[in-house]
């Protein structure tokens, strides 16, 4: 179904009109660059999605043979062990049922390991790539961060270690929007990650990022309700004055 999951490409593709919209109205700044290594990430991995989904057949037919070889090697242990006889040393007879459960148990959490062995592995990839994916999070909140709306006031003073940004109302609130758009579309491609899995580690961790940017977005929008309500407000003050 279309429209009942999210679509590498159609993700991608997104990621690449914003960076060339904020290409055209911020050719000098940094949220350039920053944008165009978003869109690096989606396709590395969207490329690296391709690998989480499809069975690994080498892996697989490893275990197969490991586990072949195992339990053949248990069977032929347990059949060398001799018939055990009941004898006056009830202890020989401890030590005999205990060494069988050792060997039994020990194979049976080899087997375990190698059969949840592709799983383990696709897992930590996929960590590793949702890990990076809450680190450029991170880093569009430092790009906003010093973003300050307050210095389009009249009332506004600077003092010595302000950081001024030299944008206008417009170009301010379009910056601000392009951060919370990143940020949106960084969740969207954790979320990718999820829908085809099922592992209670990674939904976690997906979540985990989603909330990440959903906070980080909405530390954006304050700001943005700033500056609309300071230009409302010029406005308005205009509008009396003329009106007189």
């Amino acid at each position: 179904m279309p429209y009942r999951t999210l679509n590498a490409d159609n993700i991608e593709a997104t990621i690449e009109r914003l960076h060339k919209r904020i290409m055209e109205r911020f050719p000098d700044r940094g949220i350039v660059r920053l944008c165009a290594e978003l869109l690096t990430i989606a396709r590395e991995d969207r490329e690296r999605l391709s690998w989480v989904v499809r069975p690994n057949l080498l892996v697989r037919t490893g275990v197969g043979v490991a586990i072949v070889l195992g339990a053949g090697g248990v069977i032929w242990t347990l059949l060398n062990l001799g018939p055990m006889r009941v004898s006056t040393d009830a202890v020989d007879l401890v030590q005999g049922v205990e060494a069988i459960l050792n060997i039994v148990a020990l194979a049976g959490a080899a087997i375990w390991f190698l059969l949840n062995l592709e799983s383990n592995m696709r897992r930590d990839r996929v960590l590793a790539d949702l890990h990076e994916l809450r680190s450029i999070a991170h880093v569009v909140d430092m790009h906003q961060l010093t973003k300050d709306p307050t210095q389009l006031l009249k009332a506004y003073t600077s003092t010595a270690s302000s950081e001024v940004h030299h944008m206008s109302e417009l170009e301010l609130l379009r910056y601000l929007d392009y951060c919370s758009e990143m940020l949106s579309l960084t969740g969207k491609l954790a979320a990718l990650y999820m829908q085809d899995m099922r592992d209670p580690v990674i939904i976690e961790t997906v979540t985990e990022i989603e909330d990440l940017t959903t906070s980080l977005s909405r530390k954006i929008w304050q700001k943005i309700v700033i500056l609309q309500q300071s230009s409302r407000d010029a406005t308005q003050r205009a509008a009396s004055v003329h009106g007189r």
